[in-house]
């Protein structure tokens, strides 16, 4: 039923009606009508971040961690462009999220207000869809227009401007089903002959392998759980881009590991010499296909995605299926069934053979210490000792310690990994990790950071004080950029230019001033015991953890090279003993 309100009354309205429980902002002139009628209600949960960027990727860690979208509110001017960053981020890796902005009141408009920007302008390139709402009348429909924006096809941000006189002024409010969404409605099935067409490259393939991304987590458990059920009944080997980890398990025994620049050597060499391709819900990203003109030669390429721009963008699909990973899925396997469930399971025996040669690289393998923790050594400890956890999120900033956490922590589950691919945001991994722990009060939220990203975003240290959230800061700390260095190591002859800070805080004493606890650790003997002290407590912890300074993060493919030109790290190629005692060949 249609009712007079104010636009600011309709802006929570709206939210409550599209099942919005919590909300992440900052508040400013330009949206106090709308944190007036937040104040008055108790449906909606605000957390008050301490910059709007935070509130942005927290907005993105409760989405990726839930499957439903996220909500940031920010004020006009700066607020808005303080989010473009959390924007962009969650346009690359397809976050579905919606974010409200105050605008000067619209007679102002163009006249050089005080905090006015042109935030549709800015925000344009890196939103799904934007909108500026000069009519009260106009913003319910817009609100929920954009719940389904964000949320449909391939998901993404959407931002919606809002002037403030808007906000003051009544209007008409109409609820999510009185609103046209049919003239967006993008295609979830796939195209029968395309199916059909994969069909019979699996039914064919000699040396298949599944390569897979984040539009498999993001179509929805049932596609993870289809996805398994082919895998298993195929018998074909699966790898997975850095989005898409916890679509398949890690433990299963048919997973390669993940893929690209850093990925392990049997996934690139099994993507380098594969014979069919099979694309679910991944993009053919640059971090992942290197030299585009020898990224897998000899291989047919199906590629299944719900973005038309996405196929043929990079790399020619020969088998492209546009549709929902899921819905393309469940397809596919009552089709693969009904021709009678046939691979070709003597070639593919001669393939599992072949990658279990690859596998006996032991490609993580890394020089131990007794005097100094290795950064491998230490994500290694924290899985070991977090991994039976029912209700285990991690999360990451950008940079090695980012590699190393998708390198050597498992995920069995989707929705349980958050990190910045596609756009490489130091100082994601905090705030996401904060809008992890409000979607999940009795999770278990873990960010694995180096000690230069998770400066980025440190003052959200208060926001998680403030309301109780237990995150636990996991920083390896080299005092370095490690990442930057490491390139500078390689392939810039040694040239370390302003890759290391001269004046790194004390992290214990930083994370008592802002009242969470502090640990450091710099002797291997005395992680165990320190991590378990970091788990045992009910607050948060930030945790300092000294590590090797110059550990680079292998395997590596540099730049410009293909899948079979990987750089490996000394314990691959000289035969040492590996971390758990392991003769190295």
């Amino acid at each position: 039923m249609s009712k007079q309100m104010t636009g600011a009354q309709m802006v929570v309205k709206a939210l409550a009606d599209q099942g919005v429980d919590t909300v992440f902002g900052y508040p400013g002139g330009a949206v106090l009508p709308i944190y007036d009628e937040i104040f008055q209600q108790n449906r909606i949960r605000h957390y008050l971040v301490r910059h709007e960027q935070a509130a942005v990727h927290a907005a993105e860690g409760y989405a990726r961690s839930t499957g439903k979208p996220g909500v940031a509110l920010v004020t006009s001017g700066p607020g808005a462009t303080n989010a473009v960053t959390g924007l962009t981020d969650a346009l690359m890796d397809s976050i579905p999220i919606v974010v409200l902005s105050g605008q000067v009141p619209t007679f102002m408009i163009g006249s050089d207000a005080f905090q006015e920007a042109d935030t549709v302008g800015i925000t344009r390139p890196c939103t799904k869809h934007n909108w500026l709402v000069k009519e009260t009348d106009a913003l319910p429909g817009v609100i929920h227009e954009a719940f389904h924006v964000a949320t449909s096809g391939r998901p993404g941000p959407v931002l919606i401007d809002i002037p403030k006189d808007v906000q003051f002024a009544q209007g008409t409010y109409v609820g999510p089903k009185q609103t046209e969404t049919s003239h967006y409605q993008p295609r979830l099935k796939g195209d029968p002959e395309m199916i059909e067409a994969m069909v019979e490259a699996i039914e064919t393939a000699e040396r298949p392998v599944f390569y897979t991304g984040g539009g498999v987590i993001n179509s929805g458990p049932a596609a993870s759980q289809l996805l398994r059920e082919l895998v298993e009944a195929t018998g074909f080997p699966i790898t997975s881009t850095l989005m898409g980890l916890g679509c398949y398990p890690a433990s299963g025994d048919k997973w390669l590991g993940m893929l690209g620049m850093h990925g392990l050597y049997e996934a690139n060499m099994a993507m380098h010499g594969c014979d069919l391709m099979l694309n679910i819900g991944a993009r053919f990203d640059d971090r992942i296909t290197g030299r585009i003109d020898a990224f897998s030669p000899g291989s047919a390429k199906v590629h299944v995605d719900i973005d038309p721009s996405s196929i043929n963008k990079v790399v020619k699909a020969d088998i492209p299926v546009l549709g929902d990973v899921g819905h393309v899925l469940e397809d596919v396997l009552r089709v693969w069934k009904s021709r009678g469930r046939k691979v070709n399971r003597e070639a593919l025996q001669k393939w599992w053979v072949k990658i279990e040669a690859w596998r006996e690289k032991r490609c993580l393998a890394y020089k131990p210490s007794e005097k100094t923790i290795k950064p491998q050594y230490a994500v290694e400890r924290l899985e070991a000792l977090t991994k039976d956890h029912p209700n285990r999120f991690i999360c990451t900033e950008v940079g090695q310690h980012q590699m190393w956490a998708a390198q050597y922590i498992g995920f069995e589950d989707p929705n349980r990994w958050m990190t910045s691919g596609g756009l490489g945001t130091m100082g994601y991994g905090q705030p996401a990790a904060m809008g992890v722990q409000v979607a999940h009060p009795d999770g278990l939220v873990i960010n694995v950071a180096g000690e230069a990203s998770w400066l980025m975003n440190m003052q959200e240290m208060g926001t998680m004080v403030q309301y109780r959230l237990p995150v636990k800061q996991f920083i390896l700390n080299n005092e370095r950029l490690g990442m930057v260095r490491q390139w500078q190591e390689l392939l810039h002859g040694e040239r370390y230019s302003h890759s290391w800070s001269e004046a790194l805080p004390d992290f214990v004493k930083l994370a008592e001033a802002f009242g969470a606890k502090g640990i450091q650790c710099a002797d291997p003997a005395d992680l165990d015991d320190a991590i378990r002290d970091m788990l045992a407590h009910d607050g948060p912890v930030v945790f300092d953890c000294l590590v090797e300074k110059h550990e680079n993060c292998f395997p590596m493919i540099p730049s410009g090279k293909a899948h079979n030109e990987m750089l490996l790290g000394e314990a691959e190629t000289q035969g040492v003993i590996d971390a758990k005692g392991s003769v190295l060949v």
